[in-house]
């Protein structure tokens, strides 16, 4: 029995290594948020991982722009990334058979629930959303879920003095002007320098808000030393959004697509920093998703798309 189990295992080592030869390189895209070399930064021990699985170089992408990653996983050159839900909503919508959802961080509760998070600097004056009637406000990037797609549907939605209008670019309906400033990170330091007034990023809701909470762009920023969380307020946060994926193309070899979703399973029990840097802070790594945990984020996009906004 014990030599029928080696010549077994030993197939399947066979096996799989045909099949990781299919590919010449693996290719991770990273999404826009945050300046390319931290993005690169602090995805270089999970490609490390990736390669020592496989046998073949990973290659990481970090486009400008949410776009160019979707872009990627639509035409085959990014062969997985950490999607926003907005973001795989997205590719979704363009092709359903593009991309399989397959895993999810979860916070330190559990839960894989975090928030747009509405915020101003504490000097401003702004403490409410009424407050920020006249002022400019920021959005990061339009395929951005929390950044964008979220609080421009829950904002108007309940607030009746803010029309829906007053949420898209260079709108004056309310704000004096809305900017879209790039991602996460620039909305957070376009805020902080005072060059607009108020904007939205995201967060888990965990923990303490002068530590930019337990995870999320705001803790991204308080660990690179950018904002002290002291000097800015809250101003708003949204109802309870899904976590976004990480996908992996359908087009990849089986094996590959499970050997590669094994070490994001495994991630947190293997190297804590690692997954603190994929993650985006703490975390208890990564759980199994499916698509229908997406489906009320997608209907959102569609009708989005179906408005002309």
């Amino acid at each position: 029995m014990k030599a029928l189990a080696l010549a077994l295992a030993a197939s399947t080592a066979l096996v799989s290594a045909a099949s990781a030869q299919e590919i010449s390189e693996f290719r991770l895209g990273i999404l826009g948020g945050e300046n390319a070399q931290d993005r690169i930064a602090n995805n270089e021990c999970l490609a490390e991982q990736i390669t020592a699985k496989l046998g073949v170089p990973v290659k990481i992408f970090a486009p400008a722009d949410y776009n160019g990653v979707m872009q990627g996983l639509l035409g085959g050159t990014i062969d997985a990334a950490i999607l926003g839900a907005s973001g795989y909503a997205g590719v979704y919508l363009q092709d359903p058979e593009a991309v399989e959802p397959v895993l999810v961080k979860t916070n330190l509760d559990g839960s894989y629930a975090y928030y747009s998070i509405g915020f101003a600097r504490k000097d401003s004056g702004i403490a409410t959303l009424a407050d920020a009637k006249g002022k400019v406000f920021g959005f990061g990037d339009p395929n951005s879920t929390s950044g964008y797609l979220i609080p421009s549907v829950e904002i108007p939605a309940s607030n009746p003095d803010i029309p829906a209008a007053a949420m898209q670019d260079g709108a004056s309906d309310y704000f004096a002007d809305v900017k879209f400033t790039g991602g996460h990170e620039q909305t957070i330091v376009a805020v902080y320098n005072g060059d607009i007034d108020a904007g939205v990023t995201w967060a888990d809701g965990q923990g303490n808000w002068e530590d930019g909470y337990n995870s999320g762009a705001l803790r991204k920023a308080v660990d690179a030393g950018l904002v002290d969380m002291n000097e800015m307020v809250q101003i708003w946060q949204s109802k309870p959004i899904p976590e976004g994926p990480f996908v992996l193309r359908k087009a990849l070899p089986q094996d590959v697509r499970a050997e590669v979703t094994s070490i994001m399973d495994n991630l947190y029990e293997t190297d804590a920093d690692c997954a603190y840097g994929v993650a985006g802070g703490d975390t208890l790594g990564f759980n199994p998703i499916s698509h229908d945990a997406y489906e009320s984020i997608i209907a959102v996009r569609r009708a989005k798309i179906e408005q002309g906004s």
